[in-house]
């Protein structure tokens, strides 16, 4: 248990309560993989069957967190038809920080695995005595009576099969496990360091101050709520038009849906700017409509706007992956 209050420690320590659920979850499931699925072979294929527990999940939980992260799909949705804009080298230094914003969020989990996992020691214990390195072999069997025989059956101590003395066999294996119980710790201590010094630099380079970014929080929030309630209304109404028109061989009534161009513009990841005070590309859009000449209104903008892919570091809570496909 003492591994679970290690992560409830890092759990706490995460500026976004998100971050130390998905912590918790992950070492949740690292704990059932361990003590239910993983069953060293004690053979020859130690080192991969360890080293496929340690990292595969791992990846696979990357690249779910890039799967579930909405501003992965804001960037990528229509990059192909933009291609041409993407020559430019602020675009390209714009798309990196995007992704590097995205990467920091989809890692949460990963390292959490990882982490979790060389405390435990299980796989790491499986994968270095299937290792295939003699230098390696003679660091942890140094010191024996048997050596030799040690080297030779290393593969066989997690399953305790070897005919090597108990006492001796105990000693490697605690080698093993305090190892990497080390490198574990040391990795939880780097994520710790690289998130208080990219808080701090995001914090330290804010454009806006504190009070105004827990209300940028707040507003964004609600406006990801608010956009899915009223997403689903509209789309409800006109299937209901649609359905009644069809069905009753009626025309249909006249519902207003947004065009492509305007989805286009809120779409599109914001960038914050001092010389106004829109805080979404939904507000901007909002804050400069125009009248139609026909007398209609409709939204538009009254000035030219860009895409804008470049989010400052501080702002990463808009667009902050929470939202699955």
């Amino acid at each position: 248990m003492d591994k679970f209050k290690t992560v409830l420690n890092i759990a706490s320590k995460q500026t976004n309560l998100g971050f130390g659920l998905v912590a918790l979850l992950t070492a949740g499931g690292e704990q059932i993989f361990s003590s239910v699925v993983f069953k060293c072979p004690c053979n020859q294929l130690n080192f991969l069957y360890g080293m496929v527990f340690l990292l595969v999940p791992a990846l696979a939980l990357l690249l779910l967190g890039y799967i579930l992260s909405k501003k992965t799909w804001k960037l990528f949705t229509g990059l192909c038809q933009r291609r041409a804009k993407l020559c430019r080298w602020k675009r390209l230094v714009a798309a990196g920080t995007v992704l590097f914003q995205i990467s920091t969020t989809a890692l949460v989990a990963p390292s959490s695995w990882v982490a979790v996992a060389l405390l435990n020691g299980n796989y790491y214990e499986c994968a270095m005595t299937g290792i295939n390195v003699s230098a390696y072999s003679e660091h942890v069997c140094a010191g024996r009576s048997s050596v030799v025989q040690c080297q030779e059956e290393l593969y066989t101590f997690p399953c305790g099969s070897s005919k090597v003395p108990q006492a001796e066999r105990q000693d490697v294996v605690l080698i093993l496990r305090a190892e990497s119980q080390i490198l574990g710790w040391l990795l939880i201590a780097s994520i710790m360091l690289s998130n208080l010094l990219l808080t701090c630099v995001a914090r330290c380079t804010s454009p806006i101050s504190y009070l105004q970014l827990k209300f940028w929080r707040a507003y964004a929030q609600e406006e990801s709520n608010m956009m899915d309630l009223y997403t689903a209304k509209h789309a409800k109404e006109l299937a209901e038009r649609n359905l009644k028109s069809f069905f009753n061989q009626t025309l249909p009534e006249n519902i207003i849906t947004p065009l492509n161009k305007d989805w286009q513009k809120i779409s599109s990841l914001y960038k914050f700017s001092t010389k106004d005070h829109y805080y979404s590309t939904l507000h901007r859009y909002v804050e400069t409509f125009q009248e139609m000449d026909n007398g209609m209104m409709r939204m538009a903008s009254v000035k030219s706007s860009e895409p804008a892919d470049d989010n400052p570091a501080v702002l990463t809570f808009v667009d902050d992956g929470r939202m699955v496909l």
